[in-house]
Parts: structure tokens; sequence; C-alpha cells
């Protein structure tokens, strides 16, 4: 852990001060991204944020990925509940200033970090049943929502690396999109809660997907055809912050 905090000269700010909470590991994350029209996404933010735009367009994002390691800090892994896939569906705000990035809806297979992250950081969680497989060098992805309820949403799809390796340079649509380093979420006082994290910069790759259903945006009004933009990551190492008022 002391190699990923001691790897910060690419963030936009400092650390956050007091100790991290929580470390995860993030693998074969999918980075799908639709141009949407602003009005159509600022009508689903608080008051108190504003859309975060690249050259005057806002951007969607469908992110799949698994994650493993999950842990509080100070304590083990506890087998069972710290691998399971996750699907989020996101897009790029400010708050006072500070880039950042709002969530529309988490779906994740283990009920007990859906309850956890519900109640902690004011996530919006959902239960899924979800599979997330390896086959052939690319990766199967399955998200069907059962959370008691909540709307329905349904993801699967196939997608693969197809290119080599690389970071993206700031002022690029790649940096603006992935380099991210805090969530906002909302709290039960009309709060905006600001959640700090830190990870190296992102290993990215472009990406190639077949999209046999995706009704994650839905829940917005919105109806996603092929994406305008697509990268891989193959793993992410990330700590985590409690989220605090802004």
């Amino acid at each position: 852990m002391n190699r990923i905090l001691n790897e910060v000269s690419h963030r936009p700010w400092p650390l956050p001060h007091g100790p991290w909470v929580m470390a995860q590991q993030w693998h074969d994350l999918l980075f799908a991204h639709w141009r949407i029209p602003q009005e159509v996404l600022q009508r689903f933010l608080p008051g108190g944020l504003e859309l975060d735009l690249y050259h005057g367009e806002a951007w969607l994002a469908v992110v799949p990925f698994r994650m493993a390691g999950v842990r509080f800090r100070g304590l083990p892994a506890i087998p069972g509940t710290s691998s399971f896939p996750e699907l989020n569906v996101r897009t790029y705000v400010r708050h006072r200033g500070k880039p950042g990035v709002w969530f529309f809806s988490l779906d994740a297979s283990n009920p007990i970090a859906v309850m956890a992250a519900r109640a902690w950081f004011h996530l919006p969680y959902f239960h899924a049943r979800m599979n997330c497989n390896e086959n052939a060098n690319s990766i199967e992805y399955a998200s069907t929502r059962i959370h008691r309820g909540a709307m329905p949403a349904e993801f699967r799809a196939r997608y693969a690396p197809v290119g080599p390796v690389f970071q993206s340079r700031p002022g690029t649509l790649e940096h603006f999109l992935t380099e991210r380093y805090c969530l906002f979420a909302p709290n039960n006082r009309d709060q905006i809660l600001c959640g700090e994290i830190h990870h190296p910069p992102w290993p990215l790759q472009l990406a190639q997907a077949q999209f046999a259903e995706n009704s994650m945006a839905t829940q917005i009004g919105i109806t996603l055809g092929d994406p305008d933009l697509l990268h891989f990551a193959k793993r992410q190492d990330v700590v985590v912050w409690p989220a605090k008022p802004e």
C-alpha cells in the first residue's frame, strides 16, 4: 500500500488528511462512454453540483469490473465478501470548482457490500445477480438487478483490450474521463458529501465490446446505443477515505 501512497505526482490535489479506511483492487474494467446532451444529465443532479464538461460536452459512463481484495484498514480481507463483480453508471461533475464523479447507480453481487456502501458512503448501490468471466482473452460480463423496489436494469456484454497499455496525458479526453480522485454523494441532510480516493495513473488500453443488453441508463430516461469511446484496464489498486461534507 505504501507504494501507491508514495506515487502522488499525478494527483490534481494533495492526499487527504487522515488515514484511508478501505483498500480495493479493480480488475478487468471497461470504461464505456457516451456523449449525452448536458441538459439531459443536469436535471438529475442535486443543487450545488454542475456537470463537468470537456470542450462543452457532457459524458455518461457504464463501468463493469470485478472487485477483489476489499478490506478495511488494519484488517485482512474477509473470505466470501472481498471479491465480487460491480457495475456503475456515472457522470462527471464539479462541486465548488472541484472535479469528481457522480453515480446514478452502482450494482454489486455482494448484498453485504451493498448494505454497507448505502449506509456508510450514502451511495445508490443495488443488489444484482452478476457474473464476470474471462474467456478466450475477452471478458464476458452479465448483470441483472434484483434489488427489492429498485428499477430493473440489465447488462450483458463481451469486451477485450485491443491495443498496448498507455497512460493518458493531461488535457486529453481520456485523462478527463478517468483520472478522477473523488466522488460526490448526498446525505439525508441535503448536504453534498465528498469521498476521496487514490490510485496510480490508469493503465489504459483501447477496447472493443459487443453489447447484448444494456438498460443501465433507463433509470434516468436514457436509451444507450453504441458507445462513443471504449477503454480497458486490467487492474487498478485503490484506497478510499470516508465521505465527509464539503
